[in-house]
């Protein structure tokens, strides 16, 4: 049996006994036996940080406060933006590598922390440069240089030669785009002046790329990137452009689309360019709009509020220990008012492990 059958059947053995997720456990991969995945990386914004922001006090973009990590273990807030835990934990989890990624900026990072993998995504980051300096947070460059850093790190534990065997087979994960789009060119309209939005579309993509080429010249191989969700319909675009009925703001909807065709035709091009390369389009627009489309399907009861005060519009620092929150998260696709609850992710992360996975080998 090849790689890739053997990794499809596993999950689908998976999803049967998960009943359309309404018992939702974390999911984990059965690798076959001559694949190895010795630690998984994430580049990205808030949907995937795990704590990078923490110690910025100049950023808006900052959740180590209650509420946030109510349901995470010993309900402690980590800088994870939701009530639990965020697709990075998920990801490197159903590896069967650890149960959690940390933050690359915690100071408290053992060998082996390293070893099986970090997390250098920042909440408010984005493709544009520009998107970080409105978010006062570090770059996407920065986390490349982080990531150089960490290389480094590696081969003064385990030299060179393993270093070299870990990074091209890590999983390489990027969540990235969604700031660019909703708050840089829409919200705050800083890029409007410049580029009309299909320009503004190549503007961001010409960036990404030049990324992933970066990721491949220093050792990555198996690089997956996630495309936009559908972010006119998060509750706090409702608010602000959705009207008097808060409808999902579709103006922003058809820009993630056109983003993310855009980006799943680069992401097959530097597939079939690059040597060895295993670049995959993860497409994560569409199943988060099922939940949204068919709450019920998957045993949600509200999609256009999040759990967080009255889920309007708190996120962030809006969104903290003055506020009520729900009594069930579990009910909620939302935990504020831009970002998923644990439940949701997890939903989210299965859907994409079970398309994909047998691409990534």
């Amino acid at each position: 049996m090849d790689a890739a059958r053997e990794i499809v059947l596993c999950v689908l053995c998976y999803i049967l006994m998960c009943n359309e997720g309404l018992a939702m456990k974390p999911m984990k991969l059965k690798l076959p036996a001559n694949v190895s995945v010795p630690a998984v990386i994430v580049f990205g914004d808030s949907i995937v940080d795990t704590g990078n922001n923490n110690n910025n006090m100049k950023t808006f973009a900052r959740c180590n406060f209650l509420p946030y990590g109510r349901d995470f273990e010993g309900g402690l807030p980590t800088g994870r933006f939701s009530n639990g835990k965020v697709p990075a934990d998920l990801l490197v989890e159903a590896f069967g590598i650890k149960e959690l990624l940390p933050p690359y900026m915690d100071g408290s990072l053992e060998p082996n922390d390293l070893l099986t993998g970090v997390n250098l995504a920042a909440g408010g980051v984005g493709y544009d440069p520009l998107t970080s300096k409105i978010a006062a947070v570090e770059s996407l460059s920065d986390q490349l240089e982080q990531f150089k850093g960490y290389i480094e790190k590696l081969k003064g534990i385990v030299g060179e030669k393993r270093t070299n065997f870990i990074i091209s087979n890590s999983m390489i994960f990027v969540v990235i785009g969604s700031n660019d789009i909703s708050n840089t060119y829409f919200l705050i309209g800083a890029r409007k002046m410049q580029f009309d939005l299909p320009s503004y579309i190549d503007f961001i993509l010409n960036h990404a790329s030049e990324f992933f080429k970066e990721l491949y010249r220093l050792g990555a191989r198996r690089i997956a990137v996630l495309g936009v969700p559908a972010i006119g319909c998060v509750p706090s675009q409702r608010t602000i452009g959705g009207g008097v009925g808060r409808d999902c703001d579709e103006n922003q909807n058809q820009a993630a689309e056109l983003f993310n065709s855009k980006l799943s035709a680069e992401m097959n091009h530097l597939r079939h360019t690059l040597p060895n390369s295993k670049f995959t389009y993860m497409d994560v627009y569409n199943p988060l709009q099922d939940i949204i489309k068919n709450p019920n399907k998957y045993g949600f009861e509200v999609v256009d509020k999040g759990c967080c005060g009255t889920g309007l519009l708190e996120v962030t620092k809006l969104c903290n220990q003055y506020h009520q929150t729900c009594t069930d998260s579990s009910k909620y696709v939302f935990w504020d008012s831009y970002h998923p609850t644990e439940r949701a992710y997890m939903i989210v992360v299965q859907h994409l492990l079970t398309k994909y996975a047998s691409s990534f080998f």
